[in-house]
């Protein structure tokens, strides 16, 4: 057992008993009766007996053996591989092709021009102790996708995580990137927001490089001694502009199929304004000792051995790139197993299978738990267990440029997916270490009924003990879930950065997001090093966690398809909802706060000098006073949801009491309830997004922005937008604690 493991320990056994309330007895599963739970739960160790290691073992090694980026052949071959594995368990199965943009490089070059020249590697060299880091001909070269072409010289200036905080601060000290290329280290945001953030401050060029006081030595070993990224890694990746929207570029809101109508690239406003290349440390370190002017504040340094210096210049560097503009085939693999009950309700779980490389942690260790997890399920029902809701897998394709497969099959199927679908969920990639959910907050509760049913294989507690023990650990005493007397450990709200997005934030359909982590940190991120032989020694060793994850999600899986009513609990959404409204509020309160500071100190000292002295003097501008906000439609309309939810509580029964036309229609109001915190108009300045709750923000690319319409008009000071988005969100509110109204009649009817 090594130091963390033993600390782990300690913390599960000081932590104190979790409350245990009737909804969550393990005899009491949500959706299903007193007598159906017992059935349920018997099937579900049965289920647990047919997983195997050797299979997530052997089909993380197949699916990873050979690149398989979009439109390879190895990842045609792969997606025909695992539609032959699903049709073999006895699954309807069918490969849909879409035709997306995807570009790749035909000309990539970096070279330092003054004051000394340099000529960047842009390579990954091929390592001995990896069997397929020497795959040349098959592996796409480092480069960001979507990025222009383009041919730029400029003066260098180090922007740290390239985020809008930074460039604040760069206007502080009096420093411009306009006309010159910025080098922004990866982290602090999505990397697709560094370029255009850079293009917004006039930036000409954008270099992305991974530092190893993020992504290196500076947290351990190296690869191949260690897990960690070495100096010649490389982190590639999209760069598109997912916030406006993902998927395919030119075909925003509809499926890419071979005739759809497509915008000109011209006219795709997802694509970079500016060039820009990820690179390693080992070629970034030359360009960082090249420069000069005022020295980078502390929080603002790596750990390169180096002085780092903002710029601009001395250090002069030209950037070329070009790129192949062709259209790529997408190959997503859907199967499907018939509901007995209720064929027309579906559950479906997602996960991708194409990769910047060979992809072994990501996403092939996914790919394969949920494979096993679908044959299991398979062979459970070869002994007859009956799923009431029909059971989709998919493997997407395509979602590393942008999430494409996933979003072309939602937008192609959207009208039938909103009627039908009720639950999506996704994983991405695993390994060994803790539970990580986040999703639709009606979910929550079932979410915590399965970790408590999961053994952790390292600890052999619950994975919800686990998972509680790490809350416990970073969290004050005093704001302990358990310390609150909550019954429930929070989930997280969704952003964006995987397939759920289309699912939850522009149909509107409950979703989850599924994986295990926390203690296979390595470097091997979109790099030729994320191999079978770095994932085996360390992402998930003994490859455990690959069926913790398979139990996690089949349960979740298996529950949903045969309760008697969807397991659904609002108590949980509503208290999360309420919590997000007072975050708006205190947001307000502190922008008003800094504000006021802001305009003072102005007047104490209105110029301020350039730390770099050759820099002229910097005037602040004085900031307009934040108006009062009338939060109270907002209020009104949480009060009339709390109520509604009362109601709810009071009114649910036992699924048994309800007839099964009650039952049916129960299901259908559930169904379709996440639809209801959506809107056809989207939000400001980005209609593909829909969902009122949940979105990625539009500065923050995977991070998630709740209540998103008012948040971020708040966080731009954009006061008459506020004050809008608070009446469309009150009015959300107010929609959907109408549909919990019409739950808990049908619930009093059965009374």
């Amino acid at each position: 057992m090594n130091r963390r493991t033993a600390a782990l320990v300690a913390i599960l056994t000081l932590a104190a008993p979790a409350a245990t309330p009737s909804a969550n007895d393990p005899e009491r599963l949500l959706g299903f009766s007193e007598e159906e739970s017992r059935r349920q739960l018997e099937w579900e160790a049965r289920f647990d007996q047919l997983l195997e290691r050797d299979h997530v073992r052997q089909w993380i090694q197949r699916l990873s053996a050979r690149p398989h980026p979009v439109g390879s052949p190895y990842g045609k071959e792969n997606a025909e591989w695992m539609a032959a594995m699903f049709r073999s368990w006895g699954y309807d199965t069918r490969i849909e092709e879409y035709r997306v943009l995807f570009p790749t490089p035909r000309t990539r070059r970096l070279e330092l021009l003054a004051p000394r020249r340099f000529v960047a590697t842009l390579e990954e060299p091929a390592l001995a102790e990896d069997s397929t880091s020497n795959q040349k001909d098959e592996q796409l070269p480092s480069y960001n996708a979507y990025s222009i072409d383009g041919d730029v010289e400029g003066e260098l200036v180090y922007v740290n995580y390239g985020v809008p905080e930074d460039y604040e601060e760069l206007e502080r000290l009096g420093i411009s990137v306009a006309g010159r290329i910025v080098i922004a280290r990866y982290g602090g945001s999505w990397r697709g927001i560094k370029p255009k953030v850079a293009a917004e401050q006039g930036a000409i060029g954008c270099i992305l490089y991974s530092d190893p006081r993020d992504d290196g030595y500076f947290r351990g070993d190296v690869y191949p001694q260690g897990p960690f990224r070495n100096a010649h890694g490389v982190q590639r990746g999209s760069v598109s502009d997912m916030p406006t929207y993902p998927g395919d570029p030119l075909t925003p809101g509809r499926g890419a199929t071979e005739d759809a109508e497509r915008l000109e690239r011209s006219e795709a406003p997802t694509l970079t304004r500016i060039p820009v290349l990820p690179i390693s440390h080992a070629d970034a370190q030359p360009l960082l000792e090249a420069m000069q002017g005022p020295v980078a504040p502390s929080s603002w340094r790596g750990a390169l051995p180096l002085t780092y210096h903002l710029g601009p210049g001395p250090a002069r560097v030209r950037l070329t790139l070009e790129f192949d503009w062709g259209l790529a085939p997408a190959y997503n693999v859907i199967a499907r197993l018939e509901g007995s009950e209720r064929p027309d309700q579906w559950i479906m779980r997602g996960n991708h299978h194409d990769a910047w490389v060979n992809g072994a942690q990501d996403p092939v260790s996914g790919m394969a738990a949920l494979m096993e997890e679908a044959r299991a399920v398979a062979e459970l029902v070869k002994l007859g267990w009956r799923p009431r809701r029909s059971i989709l897998y998919a493997g997407w394709d395509a979602e590393e440029p942008g999430l494409l497969g996933s979003t072309e099959w939602a937008e192609h199927h959207g009208p039938e997916l909103r009627e039908k679908l009720a639950v999506y969920v996704n994983s991405d990639s695993n390994g060994r270490g803790f539970l990580f959910a986040g999703g639709s907050h009606g979910l929550e509760r079932l979410v915590n009924q399965v970790a408590r049913a999961v053994t952790d294989p390292q600890t052999g507690v619950s994975v919800w003990k686990r998972w509680q023990a790490r809350l416990i650990a970073r969290t004050p005493v005093t704001e302990d879930p358990e310390a609150r007397g909550q019954r429930d450990l929070p989930i997280s709200a969704l952003g964006s950065g995987s397939d759920y997005t289309p699912f939850l934030q522009h149909l509107g359909i409950s979703s989850l997001n599924l994986s295990y982590g926390g203690e296979n940190a390595g470097g091997s991120y979109h790099s030729v090093y994320d191999s079978f032989d770095h994932y085996s020694r360390f992402g998930d060793p003994g490859f455990h966690y690959g069926v913790t994850q398979a139990q996690t999600a089949g349960r979740v899986v298996l529950r949903l398809a045969a309760a008697s009513v969807l397991p659904f609990e609002f108590e949980n959404f509503t208290d999360t909802v309420a919590g997000y409204v007072q975050e708006l509020s205190e947001l307000a309160d502190r922008l008003r706060r800094q504000t006021r500071e802001h305009n003072r100190r102005l007047e104490e000292d209105s110029w301020k000098l350039a730390a770099d002295p050759r820099q002229t003097y910097v005037e602040p501008e004085p900031l307009e006073p934040v108006p009062h906000l009338n939060f109270a439609p907002l209020r009104n309309a949480l009060e009339s949801l709390e109520a509604a939810t009362g109601r709810w509580r009071e009114a649910r029964g036992e699924p048994d009491a309800l007839e099964p036309d009650q039952q049916r229609r129960l299901d259908q109001l559930l169904l379709t309830s996440e639809r209801l915190l959506s809107r056809e108009e989207g939000l400001p300045g980005r209609s593909w997004y829909r969902h009122q709750i949940y979105a990625p923000g539009f500065y923050t690319g995977y991070g998630v922005k709740t209540l998103p319409g008012v948040r971020e008009a708040i966080e731009q000071r954009d006061w008459p937008q506020a004050a809008e988005q608070i009446e469309v969100l009150a009015e959300v509110l107010r929609g959907f604690a109408g549909r919990l109204e019409e739950i808990a009649g049908i619930w009093e009817s059965a009374g």
